[in-house]
């Protein structure tokens, strides 16, 4: 059996890839950057284009303190964002002076058939220093056959000087499409961050 190498000699200088190799490509959609924003909305380019989409969030930072960063989505022809979700959320945290660790389920932030805003993370802080950084998956968010499911991860700057790794997962129960999404803070604005949304082949 052949071995198919890279066309170049090291991983900094690759310029291409054996055609034996192929992989999903991320197209980059839309970029939206927060300064005081109370929400920051995608309302257009969420379709049946791909069977993915991914939003990836750099340096989100809040206005108020120990907030939760969150997000909503909006079925086709509808508005006020606030699909039905059932989903759930754990997280992984260690402090600054290294005297505290947990692993746990934070029921506080999951929904059962809610229509609420889904937290993503779990009390930010709003120091000059601190912040959120992560990203959240959506799958097939055009079908009108299947719900539509979503997986996120984030890290925090916890408010009490923690690293705080949150995990989420859930799926908006309606077989309409979703063709918009909004986040938000559960209190205050988004002070400062930018907001990427991919489309993935």
């Amino acid at each position: 059996m052949a071995i198919n190498v890279a066309n170049n000699n090291s991983l900094s200088a690759i310029t291409a890839l054996p055609s034996a190799v192929s992989g999903g490509a991320m197209t980059l959609l839309e970029t939206q950057t927060a300064s005081s924003s109370a929400t920051l909305s995608f309302t257009s380019g969420i379709d049946d284009t791909y069977d993915e989409y991914v939003f990836k969030f750099y340096d989100i930072h809040p206005a108020t303190d120990q907030v939760n960063f969150q997000f909503q989505g909006n079925a086709a022809g509808g508005s006020g964002y606030n699909e039905t979700i059932t989903s759930t959320h754990f997280n992984a945290i260690h402090d600054e002076a290294d005297s505290e660790t947990a692993l746990g389920y934070q029921a506080g932030l999951d929904q059962a058939q809610g229509t609420g805003f889904q937290s993503l993370t779990n009390s930010i802080g709003n120091d000059n220093d601190q912040q959120t950084s992560g990203y959240l998956r959506l799958f097939n968010p055009s079908s009108t056959t299947f719900v539509k499911h979503w997986i996120a991860n984030f890290n925090d700057a916890h408010y009490q000087n923690y690293s705080s790794n949150n995990f989420s997962a859930g799926y908006f129960n309606t077989t309409s499409a979703i063709d918009e999404i909004q986040f938000k803070m559960s209190s205050g604005n988004i002070d400062a961050g930018v907001i990427k949304l991919y489309g993935i082949s």
